[in-house]
């Protein structure tokens, strides 16, 4: 294997006869599945690849310096909150007593792990003022729909189901927020955000009604701006007889300052993986506990860890309507957040959202000369950017400026989102960057400025320094290769079709 062996794939390594492990000889008894698999029986063997344990290494390290992430460069993620990792994290989830069992062992011998779990939903009502808790969710958005799916199981309970069937979704919202509602069952109408960029009071307060199930809101919205009458518009869906749904997505703002309990919400998800340090990306893994109201507390999924005396046990609540993932939730980053807690403290988690806030701020302003910033005034943990003058003046976009990031290190914001800002970076730095670091993101920012002015196509035509280039991402999703064709030549060589 030699160095422009770096760019090719695994099977264009791979050489007849090369092997990197030997297997033992099994102890079963062959069987041939073909007669029972008929049609869909493999007709030859899977042609794997063939490489040397020193080639698999060479080729899949040099593939993991190629990815992006957090500990790579600034990751400013919009609404994601793409912090450090905190290394302590990873070396609690490693210790035998978390790593090592399994979750149909006897609660009696598990009890540390349990006891993990407990305090960890102690914390987490502490953080949201919420008097019930459950850590299932595996995700944000499955947290979301635990709750609104608690919502329903309530007004079924009260006989008011079948008249409470529209959910308000402010378009603000968190872009999950109405496939959900509209995955537990009901149905949604958008909420229209003031020229100011927040949640229209009077709009809510004309949508209200006896058909009223409830309202989603995420505080800070998307725009990373403050829902300053969160309190008195849910006060008014709570006249009407609805619940107040609170996205967790930004509480990395909010955290030690306020609270969604504080603010009257019935209900809460939070983003373990995104606010209190658990790695994500990529699919997973995640964490979206949710926090309810005494009312809706024996709705909620289960089975949730209670404390018995001295001894931890599991309780399903008493209405639920059953687990919403197998098991205990993804324990792994339960485990995580649990150590970020304990390692920040109360004045640490308020410090995080303090310097979230600042960190943003800074960085808004830093760029506001050069960058439309729609929303100028105070913003939380992120901001967002109108590009259509760049777009209508220089022929950039949005997208153009994301992809031109990567070549200086620093991954793309979220594009196009929220949907009313339609050239939007949303951009969020976190609180774990530096000023250096802020003011880095800021200089390359204000110089893709200038390259947008003086040769547009360098940024249109941007990445140009990462390993692959700009994609034709119409094609990719309309019409996806998803498989590799290999075809055999005389030279014995395999080429890739």
């Amino acid at each position: 294997m030699i160095l422009q062996d770096y760019d090719k794939l695994i099977f264009e390594i791979s050489q007849e006869g090369h092997t990197a492990y030997d297997l033992p000889v099994s102890e079963v008894e062959e069987y041939d599945l073909s007669a029972e698999l008929g049609e869909y029986a493999r007709q030859e063997p899977a042609r794997l690849p063939e490489a040397s344990e020193l080639q698999i290494v060479r080729h899949y390290t040099a593939l993991s310096n190629r990815n992006f992430g957090v500990e790579s460069g600034p990751y400013p993620l919009g609404s994601c909150t793409m912090k450090y990792n905190p290394k302590i994290n990873e070396d609690v989830a490693a210790m035998d007593g978390f790593a090592n069992i399994h979750p149909l062992q006897d609660p009696d011998t598990i009890q540390g792990a349990l006891q993990l779990m407990y305090e960890l939903q102690e914390y987490l009502k502490e953080i949201t003022q919420f008097s019930a808790l459950t850590l299932q969710p595996a995700a944000g958005a499955q947290g979301e729909l635990a709750a609104i799916l608690a919502f329903k199981a309530y007004f079924k309970s009260i006989g008011e189901l079948e008249q409470r069937r529209v959910i308000l979704i402010p378009d603000s919202a968190h872009g999950t927020n109405p496939a959900t509602a509209m995955v537990a069952g009901f149905e949604t109408l958008e909420l229209p955000s003031t020229p100011e960029g927040i949640i229209d009071v009077e709009a809510v307060r004309a949508a209200v009604g006896p058909n009223t199930a409830g309202i989603m809101i995420t505080n800070p919205s998307t725009a990373g701006l403050f829902e300053k009458d969160a309190k008195e518009i849910v006060d008014i869906v709570h006249e009407a007889g609805g619940l107040a749904y609170y996205d967790g997505a930004n509480l990395n703002a909010i955290m030690g300052l306020t609270s969604p309990g504080a603010m009257g919400f019935d209900a809460c998800h939070l983003n373990l993986h995104k606010t209190f340090t658990g790695p994500h990306g990529g699919g997973g893994p995640g964490s979206g506990p949710i926090g309810v109201v005494d009312k809706l507390a024996p709705f909620i999924p289960g089975p949730n860890v209670v404390k018995n005396g001295d001894k931890y046990e599991l309780e399903m609540p008493e209405k639920s309507y059953g687990r919403i993932k197998g098991n205990f939730g993804n324990f792994g980053v339960n485990v995580r957040a649990y150590t970020y807690i304990r390692a920040m403290g109360p004045e640490g988690l308020r410090r995080a959202s303090e310097d979230a806030v600042l960190n943003a701020n800074y960085l808004r302003v830093r760029v506001n000369e050069y960058f439309d910033a729609p929303f100028p005034n105070f913003n939380k943990n992120d901001f967002v950017l109108d590009l259509s003058r760049h777009k209508k003046d220089y022929g950039v976009t949005a997208k153009d400026v994301g992809k031109r990031l990567l070549d200086f290190g620093i991954h793309a914001p979220t594009t196009y989102f929220p949907l009313h800002v339609h050239e939007c970076l949303m951009v969020e730095p976190t609180e774990t960057e530096s000023k250096q670091d802020l003011d880095y993101v800021a200089d390359i920012l204000i110089k893709i400025n200038q390259g947008a002015i003086e040769n547009p196509e360098i940024v249109q035509t941007a990445p140009h320094n990462t390993p692959v280039r700009r994609l034709d991402e119409a094609g990719a999703s309309r019409k996806p290769v998803l498989k590799y064709t290999f075809e055999k030549h005389e030279s014995d060589s395999s080429e890739v079709e």
